[in-house]
């Protein structure tokens, strides 16, 4: 077993040399992004936010990212009826964006771009994406999606170290967020609906190794009519304080131990395994939609194995109470990058 350091204490992220001043996970982003501490060159420093929105039929993915030598702006529609996806990334070298110090706090992000106009507004309980995108995939995207943030509800939220004191990664991922709103797809429209629809954000915040590798998973849903989510992943960093992985029952974060991801050859045609060394996480991913990438832009290469399919598997809170999942729509991915 592997130490859990709760962070329970808020604080600066960072000592005025760019340390950090405490590692661990938590149910709240408590810790106050002091970038000003940042023991790195701007070009080093790595910020994104991205939203997921998922129901059984269709999904909406949204991306907007600085990463210090380029901006990116992306968005991927999913279609798990067809068990098909399409989007389109705008990547912009040397232009910068400035995105929210915190996660939680009103904002509102806009899009920088002359061919399209799209937006997130984070509010009291609310987070709300509007879109309008005349040639997403030649049709156009357009429409407006709110996201329902219960304030109660713990999220995941992890600080994690490196040998090189002077590198780090603060990330909160809210993994459950019922959805509601209209998008239109060409000619027809796709309604969100927040009993079958949920929203993730995944906000990062960083200074990484050149060459990084991660593998991450999460899903959400009801069972029996309770809303269920779970967080996975590993690969990166000092973990000998915390690890990502967290199961929510009902808004409350039940922290589990290690992990695994067991897949053959990161091939995400087929079923993906993951089992956890406490047993209170086994579960299997059935693929609906895999997805195979590489990018090579000289100094930015990645290489990317992702599955949006179904999970099923059983879930162990900390009472001991045994949840059963039956085909629990999610993702899990297998990254490397050099950048």
């Amino acid at each position: 077993m592997s130490k859990q350091n709760e962070i329970t204490e808020p604080s600066n992220l960072f000592q005025k040399d760019g340390s950090l001043m405490q590692r661990g996970w938590a149910r709240k982003p408590i810790l106050t992004y002091n970038k000003e501490y940042i023991g790195a060159k701007k070009y080093r420093i790595k910020e994104w936010d991205h939203y997921s929105i998922l129901n059984k039929e269709f999904g909406l993915q949204i991306t907007i990212a600085d990463i210090g030598y380029l901006r990116l702006m992306g968005f991927v529609w999913l279609d798990f009826i067809n068990h098909v996806r399409f989007g389109k990334d705008t990547i912009q070298l040397f232009k910068h964006i400035d995105l929210p110090r915190s996660s939680l706090e009103e904002s509102d992000i806009i899009f920088p771009s002359k061919k399209l106009s799209a937006s997130i507004s984070t509010r009291k309980g609310k987070r709300i994406i509007t879109i309008d995108y005349p040639k997403f995939d030649n049709r156009g995207l357009k429409g407006e999606i709110t996201l329902y943030d219960d304030p109660k509800y713990d999220n995941t939220v992890v600080v994690t170290g490196y040998d090189n004191p002077k590198k780090f990664y603060y990330n909160h991922k809210i993994n459950y967020m019922p959805a509601e709103g209209i998008m239109h797809l060409g000619n027809k429209s796709y309604t969100f609906d927040p009993e079958t629809s949920f929203g993730l954000l995944d906000w990062g915040r960083g200074v990484w190794p050149y060459r990084t590798h991660w593998l991450w998973g999460s899903a959400c849903g009801k069972v029996d009519g309770i809303p269920v989510a779970f967080n996975i992943g590993y690969g990166f960093g000092d973990l000998s304080t915390h690890t990502e992985n967290i199961i929510f029952y009902n808004g409350k974060a039940h922290k589990i131990d290690e992990v695994r991801f067991h897949h053959e050859n990161r091939d995400p045609k087929k079923p993906w395994q993951f089992t956890s060394n406490d047993d209170r996480f086994n579960m299997v991913l059935k693929p609906l939609i895999p997805h195979e990438a590489k990018l090579n832009l000289g100094i930015i290469m990645s290489d990317t194995s992702l599955l949006h399919g179904l999970y099923s598997g059983d879930i162990v809170l900390d009472n001991g109470k045994k949840i059963h999942i039956e085909e629990m729509l999610g993702h899990a991915e297998d990254i490397s990058w050099r950048w």
